[in-house]
């Protein structure tokens, strides 16, 4: 009988091979050895795990699949803050921000390294002691949704480093889950066969598979995933960028897509062009290249804006395009009542992804570029996303219909329709179905009144069975009357039935939100919330009176206003409230903390992270995403990230949870 030593060097030894292979197929396209071959050395480490289960690891090629299914995605904090980038097109302004770097930095010889912007699920995944720990997606930059239990499964990623010595104790890189071409047209065939909606495009289907709570969903899906940023790798190991890239392919990590150094515009513009001419040919998508600067230590004089670095820029792509013809043009109706044309399209590919639909925007649009159904059409998708119908392509001899015309009433409520300048509108409210269903689901959504299970296939339940007429009926719903719904068993509505009650004390902010005020988004209403206290007050305001609050402009206060004055509007808000939706009064503060800047890390006890953010810019301050030579205050609750080591390298005042508290009063 071999020794159990034995048998678990045997073990390792095919995990070894395993891990080799899964590299050499998922992440360099050159396989040595057959499927057959692969799927028999898997079988063997199958067998001597199954018959000793001692001998198994976290690590092993197995356990990537098998998880549970989640009950839902937990919220991670990141490591460190997930930035976006600032994006340009053209030539000019590359070399503005070239310019810019070197003024900075103040060297006119600063080298920058180019690569690919990937166009896929940005994510977060975070390695101790060498060994897998955890996976986020982007989510606001701070903190994003738990997806570990997907991207496990995903065969390119390293579950073991191949060096966990070291500095990388704690190591967190930021990347990309990319599906590549060939899975999105099986993944659509598969959906089409089964009578799904097809995704749009490869970066929705990413996001949507490894979103989803049952890991067996992805475990089919041949994903790719590539890194190019790391915390925890310091800049006196790792100096610049390109020794960066360089140290994540040494710890095993897929690095995809070609990279260069380059120390000028032209050298920048050679790299762009070719990759452009890659483009088409590539089985993954890129929209454009990046270039970051590459000294890291130079990077830290940058600094960043609130939402991006100053040391690097997108150039994008032009978008791509493609001819097909209008089938028909529809019209939608949105949660505000705006009607929107829509162009139904014979299914054309547009830079690898099927277009059936795209929208007009309005009728001034629809009449300025002469488009009729029947019409051949160049379709571009702008950010490389959001297909639209560019111009008409002229076919001579060729009969063209009618000029098209909106409805003179609604199509989904028949009321008769306004025009508002160049938009048309259904005047009905919440009295039209189509209306009702996306002001459902935009009171219930995170962010609002965060009302978990009321999405948009529950509403458009409760509208077609008429069991709601406004958001104030979902108060009068019991749980029974939600096992009626399609997909609701006892469990689920009553899930659903507890979470909308149990949202009754909400910040006046997100109340105000969560009533659809045309114009009043979280910013507006933060405004509202601030400038105001309190509902009542909200509600009694005149337009001149909303008008003077910094940063609401006219078109937003006569909306607020006139919301209020509508009669409809008022007893909805009424019955809300008697229903115990108590809209939690902002009090007017003193500005004690007037030009102070606050960073906050990890999770506090007394206040969600928007309830201190708020606290603070109450009373004047202000709250960024990291720290800088302008911060004078971090905030440190349980389990803070990096910011807290970063705050005391920088010498800047921590205060915990009850120096903050006290320091609000």
């Amino acid at each position: 009988m071999p020794d159990k030593s034995d048998i678990a060097k045997r073990a390792e030894e095919l995990r070894e091979q395993i891990n080799r292979h899964d590299r050499l197929y998922y992440v360099e396209n050159a396989p040595e050895i057959s499927d057959r071959e692969y799927d028999e050395l898997f079988a063997q480490l199958e067998e001597l795990e199954d018959q000793h289960p001692e001998i198994v690891v976290p690590e092993s090629p197995t356990q990537r699949v098998g998880a549970e299914p989640q009950s839902e995605l937990g919220k991670v904090e990141h490591v460190a803050t997930m930035l976006s980038l600032d994006a340009v097109r053209d030539k000019d302004e590359i070399a503005d921000f070239i310019d810019r770097v070197r003024e900075a930095v103040g060297d006119s010889d600063v080298t920058f390294v180019a690569e690919p912007k990937f166009d896929g699920l940005s994510i977060e995944v975070v390695y101790e002691e060498g060994q897998f720990c955890r996976a986020s997606t982007r989510g606001d930059g701070q903190t994003g949704e738990d997806i570990s239990h997907t991207l496990r499964t995903v065969r390119a990623l390293p579950l073991k480093l191949q060096d966990a010595g070291g500095e990388t104790k704690e190591l967190a890189v930021r990347g990309e889950a990319i599906l590549p071409r060939s899975s999105f047209q099986d993944v659509n065939k598969a959906r089409v066969e089964r009578g799904d909606e097809p995704f749009a495009n490869p970066r929705n289907a990413a996001a949507g598979i490894l979103r989803r709570l049952d890991p067996s969903e992805a475990e089919g899906v041949r994903f790719a995933v590539t890194f190019y940023d790391a915390t925890g790798i310091s800049v006196e190991a790792v100096h610049g960028q390109w020794e960066l890239l360089k140290a994540l392919r040494d710890l095993g990590f897929p690095v995809m897509g070609d990279q260069t150094r380059c120390g000028s515009l032209e050298e920048a513009e050679e790299f762009y062009d070719g990759m452009q001419g890659q483009r088409k040919d590539l089985d993954y998508e890129i929209d454009g290249i990046v270039l970051k600067l590459d000294a890291r230590t130079e990077r830290e004089k940058l600094g960043q804006r609130s939402r991006s670095p100053r040391w690097a820029s997108a150039w994008k792509f032009p978008p791509r395009t493609g001819e097909t013809r209008i089938a028909d043009i529809a019209v939608g109706v949105g949660r505000t009542g705006a009607l929107t044309p829509v162009a139904l399209l014979d299914p054309v590919d547009v830079g690898g992804v099927t277009v059936a639909r795209a929208t007009l925007h309005n009728v001034e649009e629809v009449h300025r570029k002469d488009l009729r159904v029947g019409d051949t059409v160049r379709i571009e998708r702008a950010g490389d996303v959001i297909p639209e119908v560019a111009e008409r392509v002229p076919k001579p001899g060729v009969e063209r219909s009618e000029p098209f015309r909106m409805p003179d009433r609604c199509p989904s409520c028949g009321a008769q329709v306004e025009r508002r300048g160049p938009l048309n509108y259904c005047p009905a409210g919440i009295a039209c179905p189509a209306q009702l269903v996306a002001r459902l689901v935009h009171y219930g959504a995170r962010g609002s009144m965060d009302i978990e299970g009321l999405g948009e296939k529950t509403a458009e339940q409760l509208v077609e069975h008429d069991m709601v007429r406004d958001i104030a009926d979902l108060y009068d719903l019991s749980a029974e009357d939600l096992t009626a719904l399609d997909g609701f068993a006892e469990d689920s509505a009553g899930a659903l039935h507890a979470a909308i009650h149990e949202r009754g004390e909400v910040p006046l902010d997100r109340f105000l939100r969560a009533l659809g005020i045309r114009h009043v988004g979280a910013d507006a209403a933060r405004r509202l919330a601030m400038a105001f206290g309190s509902l009542q007050a909200v509600r009694e305001a005149s337009q001149a009176e909303i008008e003077e609050i910094g940063g609401i402009g006219d078109e937003t206060a006569q909306s607020v206003a006139a919301f209020f004055d509508e009669e409809r509007n008022r007893d909805v808000v009424g019955r809300l409230l008697k229903a115990g939706v108590s809209p939690q009064a902002v009090e007017q503060l003193d500005r004690s903390l007037k030009g102070t800047t606050f960073v906050l890390t990890g999770a506090l006890e007394g206040w969600t992270r928007e309830e201190a953010t708020g606290a603070i810019e109450r009373r004047g301050g202000q709250v960024a995403s990291s720290i800088s030579g302008n911060t004078d205050y971090v905030v440190v609750g349980a389990k803070p990230g990096s910011k807290q080591d970063k705050a005391m390298e920088e010498g800047v005042e921590m205060l915990d949870e009850d120096a903050f508290a006290k320091m609000l009063g």
